[in-house]
């Protein structure tokens, strides 16, 4: 199996994973109350538990395969800076990491908050808190990393000699993001679907150009 195969062949796990993750994150937050009720995760008492636990397995089924595709992202920039390429595989590598231990923490919260009438206020109120704090907070210290591992990739894209054309460092993974989730908050019936798998989509759009790049790269090579 030839270097490009391999690649080609990892950036298509890194799909599969934005898809396993994305139909799991779906179905762990989805309800047509999702954007009226984000208060102490108040959204989750109109999933059903049985989404619920089908998710949780999904995503985390699904979220190795996003190593793979970073992986594939860091042996399509190695050729142009082994230092660059290295810092955005490990950057993806923390950032799917925290991402994971996130996604694996929902289905517990969503259990909680069913089970709100059962709990003391007092009680109720501290988990809440608890996993606000503990877990919550991941997602901002994910929106960082995410941020830094653009700025590693734009670099090693902009500095040439890898296997991206230049204008592939606009579609950086902040960039993707941040357009995704204006046009959701912009248009709400369309936002309720794409916030909840925000991430997902931004890797699903990033891995899709990835590979495409990596064919157009493949077929100047076959046609000499």
């Amino acid at each position: 199996m030839n270097t490009n195969t391999t690649i080609k062949i990892l950036g298509y796990l890194g799909l599969l994973g934005t898809l396993f993750v994305g139909i799991g994150e779906y179905l762990l937050h989805y309800s047509p109350n999702i954007l009226g009720h984000a208060k102490d995760y108040e959204f989750f008492a109109f999933v059903s538990l049985e989404h619920m636990t089908l998710g949780h397995f999904l995503a985390v089924i699904g979220l190795p395969f996003y190593f793979a595709g970073y992986i594939h992202i860091y042996l399509m920039l190695r050729s142009g800076s082994e230092t660059l390429a290295r810092l955005t595989l490990g950057l993806g590598f923390i950032a799917f990491a925290v991402g994971g231990i996130w996604i694996g923490s929902r289905a517990t919260i969503g259990n909680i908050v069913h089970l709100k009438e059962a709990i003391d206020p007092e009680v109720y109120k501290n988990l809440i808190a608890h996993y606000t704090n503990h877990a919550e907070i991941l997602v901002q210290a994910l929106r960082v990393v995410i941020a830094l591992l653009s700025i590693t990739f734009v670099s090693a894209i902009l500095k040439g000699g890898s296997y991206y054309k230049k204008w592939m460092a606009f579609f950086n993974p902040i960039t993707i993001l941040i357009a995704i989730a204006l046009s959701g908050l912009a248009i709400p019936s369309i936002g309720q679907h794409t916030l909840p798998i925000l991430m997902n989509i931004t890797h699903f759009i990033l891995f899709s150009l990835s590979i495409y790049q990596l064919n157009n790269f493949i077929k100047p090579l076959h046609h000499d």
